[in-house]
């Protein structure tokens, strides 16, 4: 690993860890927590935000209106919104998903959740993902926060991960072995 992306992810890890200490000294872990997850979809479907956050010819002034902006169009915490308005002051709105990530993860280690991931070949709805995410908290003995991704080559199944346990049903990966065990024949 490069000591450029060790940087980074140190430093997303501070930013995240701060803003989680500031939450909780203010009671705010839940609200802001939720605005995260707001922020974090609109950081996923927005091409021009992720492009604005991203680029080195818009101003940092700029950069710190527009999330003022989005912080009062959404009623952000007013700790959330100078939080984010020092990221842009600071040129470091570039690290905004990786602090998302991180925020989230503290969080959820807090709330005693596992954190998983769910990877399935059709779009499931949410009552579908609820139901998948139920069952293996049940299974796990444990809270369990899943992270959703549909991927439509998988040709049908499902792949879920939580820690070091996977459960691959996905025909992509079946027919991969056997294709393998054909070629060692």
């Amino acid at each position: 690993m490069s000591s450029k992306s060790t940087f980074s992810n140190f430093t997303s890890k501070r930013y995240a860890l701060a803003l989680f200490e500031i939450s909780k000294e203010n009671s705010e872990l839940e609200k802001i927590e939720t605005e995260i997850k707001s922020l974090s979809l609109l950081l996923k479907e927005s091409v021009y935000f992720k492009e604005m956050i991203l680029s080195p010819t818009v101003d940092k002034n700029d950069k710190k209106e527009v999330m003022f902006a989005i912080s009062s169009q959404n009623n952000f915490s007013l700790n959330l919104k100078k939080f984010l308005g020092f990221l842009a002051i600071q040129n470091r709105l570039f690290y905004l998903s990786s602090i998302i990530e991180n925020f989230l993860n503290l969080v959820s280690n807090s709330k005693g959740e596992l954190k998983g991931k769910l990877v399935s070949s059709k779009k499931l709805t949410a009552d579908e993902r609820t139901a998948i995410q139920s069952e293996l908290s049940k299974d796990f003995k444990s809270s369990l926060n899943l992270d959703y991704k549909h991927d439509p080559d998988l040709i049908a199944g499902l792949i879920i991960q939580v820690g070091s346990v996977m459960i691959d049903t996905s025909i992509k990966t079946k027919l991969k072995k056997l294709e393998k065990n054909m070629l060692e024949a």
